[in-house]
């Protein structure tokens, strides 16, 4: 691959070359304004950081989201996260090898300042959907609001989500994209003077005199002395234990989508997904989007867990989906060359005569998601009032994540004493309607008409979306009742017709609406269908693939017109003259080449199951699941034993992936978590330069503090 940045997106505007140059390992690299050292390094090619003290192995990127230190280098001098630094014009970066050396510091060249203190009603953590719409409800009831993000850009995760979202139309912008959702959320929030915002800025640590640490902009320690906490700081991706699972190559969903559509880096060619919930559906087509060839996705259970519509893109575009399947191993020397997956029993274990070997050169990581909810604990032990939303507090869509932050900040304006009406009912039922699980799959119930222009429904599964029902101009797409979890049908009428004005298709968050249209033909019919890939080469009269809603290919047809919709961006409507009786099945255009088969593996090769004791649990100190397993076989049943024993979470992170996954071994091996004692929660939860927690500066003799 000799490209690295995108330079085409069906829907992202590109942005500028890149204008500031720096050094990697004394090479000179060009990268963005305000691009993360991380990210100029994928642009350039470089997917090795450094290699660990303990081992040498080499290290790249996770979580892309400041959680996990795995993608730690020399910036200046100074080790910092290349995932939430940025390039700085001649900043020289180098590889973390082995264990920084710390400056020798002159005795008197550092002096100490009062740390600065602001006192505040209420102190927002987390700059996402659930943030900004509890400070835009505190807004309007005059409460003083501090809100305090980590990234230069607020909406959490929307601003990595270029598909149109689901939910309700009405309540949480259903049908618009996920970038454009964070720019509407900001936007309110900062309609009101008593909202105050600090981007970039960290929250460390809560103390007992109810003060919370905050790092503004890396530069300044500031204790904030909040009436009432809202901890709105989203959630952190679960890590996964397997052999060679810290390779280069190996990382999150959202370290993927940060690289792709945050920054517009093209970060491999060769995609294996692992994980069939919404997340890991989602990643792979906006890794197709990009260009990027998805080989496969594993799913462990017996279906995805995602929404049946986000699945259906991938399979219509070729994508092979494996249930009932699992990683066993990540194959490569400096980063993944090839992937190991097997099926499972009923008890999900691996049947080794199904182990396939699969050539990728990226594996990425969708198997849930966990609460960064430690301040929550931290403020509940000592004393200080803590409310919570979005995904810190429940796991669920961000269209739930709004509501359950509207709720929170009327909740907390009540308890202030300054709210301007109670939360309404009708809040909570669409919070919980907001949050609901994917229905059972329904038969798809295609229409036999051959006659008439009329859209296609090709949603077979009962999930929270209207944004169909609310575009139709003549009411046509209607849901049975008030719950916007039933499936929309559409309604014939003698009195409105349908009038092919393609709305309904443009809309549609899972791309699961066509328009069949048998006006001024015979036996054919005009079949038009979203499509939001880059179609750049594709022109009328193109013999293109067409597919049903399963990804089951039907047959080549012409392109007769492609066109937009003005006020739908990014949608382009791809029209076929199909057979009439083949019209209504058509769902989805494949223009991307189906992914190779899967070579069968020797198993009697250099595999076996006891493998799984290889795999790396603590990325930090390098502990493998074999060392901890070993020590829950002995009786220990302190997570802080272990922590004594193997250095468990003592490494940069701080144990924010691996203590979960610790507690999981422990499920695994059938010990109830009530019978483990967990580790203390101690501040600061996250990494800081000490001269600054300590608001020391130098002297004018100078030094390094």
């Amino acid at each position: 691959m000799s490209d690295y940045r995108i330079t085409t997106h069906p829907i992202l505007p590109i942005k500028p070359e890149p204008d500031i140059s720096f050094y990697w390992n004394n090479q000179k690299f060009f990268a963005k304004t305000d691009e993360m050292i991380s990210s100029a390094l994928f642009a350039n090619g470089i997917h090795t950081f450094g290699h660990h003290p303990k081992d040498n192995s080499p290290q790249g990127i996770f979580c892309a989201n400041g959680q996990c230190s795995q993608c730690m280098v020399i910036a200046d001098g100074l080790p910092v996260k290349a995932c939430m630094t940025p390039v700085k014009p001649g900043m020289r970066v180098y590889p973390a090898e082995g264990l920084p050396v710390l400056p020798d510091v002159p005795a008197g060249a550092v002096h100490y300042a009062p740390i600065p203190r602001k006192s505040v009603e209420v102190l927002i953590i987390g700059g996402g959907p659930a943030g900004l719409s509890a400070a835009q409800e505190l807004g309007k009831a005059g409460v003083s609001v501090l809100l305090v993000d980590d990234k230069d850009k607020l909406g959490g995760k929307l601003v990595l989500q270029t598909h149109r979202f689901f939910g309700s139309s009405e309540a949480v912008y259903a049908g618009t994209r996920g970038i454009d959702i964070a720019t509407k959320l900001e936007a309110q929030a900062r309609a009101y003077p008593s909202v105050e915002i600090w981007e970039n800025s960290n929250a460390l640590a809560i103390f007992e005199d109810h003060s919370v640490g905050i790092l503004r902009k890396g530069s300044q320690y500031v204790l904030v002395q909040p009436r009432v906490l809202l901890v709105a700081a989203g959630a952190r991706e679960r890590s996964l234990a397997f052999p060679g699972n810290t390779l280069p190559g190996v990382y999150g969903a959202g370290a993927f989508q940060t690289l792709v559509n945050r920054d517009l880096v093209r970060p491999c060619e060769n995609l294996f997904i692992v994980g069939g919930g919404n997340v890991g559906l989602i990643a792979g087509y906006h890794a197709i989007q990009a260009g990027i060839h998805v080989a496969g996705l594993v799913e462990a259970a017996p279906a995805c867990g995602g929404y049946r519509v986000h699945l259906d893109k991938l399979v219509r575009s070729g994508v092979p989906v494996f249930t009932s399947h699992t990683v066993l191993e990540a194959v490569g020397k400096e980063r993944v060359e090839k992937i190991r997956i097997a099926q499972v029993d009923g008890n999900f274990k691996p049947i080794l005569s199904t182990v396939r070997e699969y050539a990728c050169d990226t594996i990425l990581i969708a198997v849930g998601l966990d609460p960064v909810n430690e301040f929550i604990c931290k403020a509940e032990e000592v004393g200080l009032p803590v409310f919570s939303a979005g995904d810190a507090q429940e796991i669920a869509e961000a269209s739930a994540a709004i509501f359950s932050g509207r709720i929170a900040g009327a909740q907390i304006a009540e308890k202030l004493g300054k709210s301007l009406a109670p939360v309404p009912d009708a809040w909570i039922q669409l919070e919980e309607i907001l949050k609901s699980k994917p229905g059972a799959l329904r038969e798809e119930d295609l229409p036999a008409a051959h006659a008439g222009v009329f859209p296609v429904l090709h949603c077979n599964q009962e999930i929270p979306c209207d944004p169909c029902t609310t575009i139709c101009p003549k009411n046509l797409i209607q849901i049975n009742g008030q719950d916007i979890r039933k499936i929309p049908q559409f309604i014939r009428s003698e009195a409105e017709e349908c009038i092919g004005c393609l709305r309904c298709v443009s809309i549609c968050p899972g791309l699961a609406i066509t328009l069949v249209d048998f006006r001024k033909r015979v036996g054919t019919a005009l079949v038009s269908l979203p499509y939001e890939q880059e179609a750049s080469g594709l022109k009328p009269g193109d013999l293109i693939m067409v597919t049903d809603t399963s990804g089951t290919a039907l047959t080549s047809l012409p392109v007769h017109s492609i066109r937009k919709l003005p006020g739908f961006s990014g949608t382009q409507i791809v029209s076929v003259e199909a057979p009439a009786d083949m019209a209504s099945r058509i769902a989805g255009l494949r223009l991307i080449s189906s992914s190779e088969a899967l070579q069968s593996f020797d198993e009697t090769g250099d595999f076996s199951p006891d493998m799984a004791d290889d795999a790396y649990v603590c990325r930090c100190e390098r502990v493998t699941a074999g060392e901890i397993r070993q020590l829950i076989h002995s009786g220990i049943r302190d997570i802080n034993q272990i922590k004594a024993i193997l250095r468990v979470s003592m490494g940069a992170c701080g144990g924010k992936a691996c203590l979960n996954m610790v507690k999981r071994m422990y499920l695994q091996e059938g010990i109830p978590l009530s019978e483990v004692s967990e580790p203390p929660l101690r501040p600061v939860f996250v990494e800081m330069p000490i001269s600054l927690l300590a608001h020391a500066s130098r002297n004018s003799n100078g030094g390094a503090p």
